[in-house]
């Protein structure tokens, strides 16, 4: 049985993201999958003094422990002012300064959504291109724009289009990760 991380990359208690992140992470045939909340790993705020003065913090190492120990990685990006949230980057920022790359090697569904008909698709772009350089298997990405008209707790995404184009990029991803050979 496969191992799936999953997390919407806020810190909000009412994430889209975490929503979203967590229906998706379900879809995935014969897995177990993790929710992780970035709540469980605030940290101080990145600097090299303090680095310096105090190491990296134990929710890094938690974090990126969790990372090596799963098969596939699905994350849904939250979006502020076109970016990363500060929660998220802060986070990334820590466990980037641990041994190899942050993201191990890891097969990752990228995804992104907002209330708005862009979807987040700003930062779902910036962690696209970015996240093959920190060690990240970038299968495939997805952008639900409108959420609040588009999913439903109950039913997730409610827009046949929208789903039909998430389940053949969440194929893509279970492919990668039931072929991925172990290390």
């Amino acid at each position: 049985m496969k191992k799936i991380l999953a997390f919407g990359a806020s810190n909000s208690s009412t994430s889209t993201n975490k929503q979203l992140a967590n229906w998706a992470a379900q879809q995935i045939p014969d897995s177990d999958y993790t929710l992780l909340d970035l709540n469980d790993f605030e940290m101080p705020i990145f600097s090299i003094d303090r680095e310096k003065e105090n190491g990296v913090p134990d929710e890094a190492q938690q974090f990126k422990e969790l990372i090596k120990s799963h098969d596939g990685l699905l994350i849904s990006f939250a979006e502020h002012n076109g970016n990363l949230t500060a929660a998220f980057k802060n986070i990334f920022d820590w466990a980037s300064r641990l041994e190899g790359k942050t993201w191990a090697g890891k097969p990752m569904f990228l995804m992104a959504t907002s209330p708005g008909g862009r979807g987040g698709s700003s930062v779902l772009n910036i962690v696209t291109k970015r996240y093959p350089f920190d060690g990240g298997k970038v299968v495939t990405s997805f952008s639900l724009p409108s959420f609040r008209q588009n999913f439903s707790p109950e039913n997730g995404i409610t827009n046949e289009d929208l789903k039909n184009e998430f389940f053949q990029k969440l194929n893509l991803f279970v492919k990668e990760i039931n072929t991925e050979i172990p290390n």
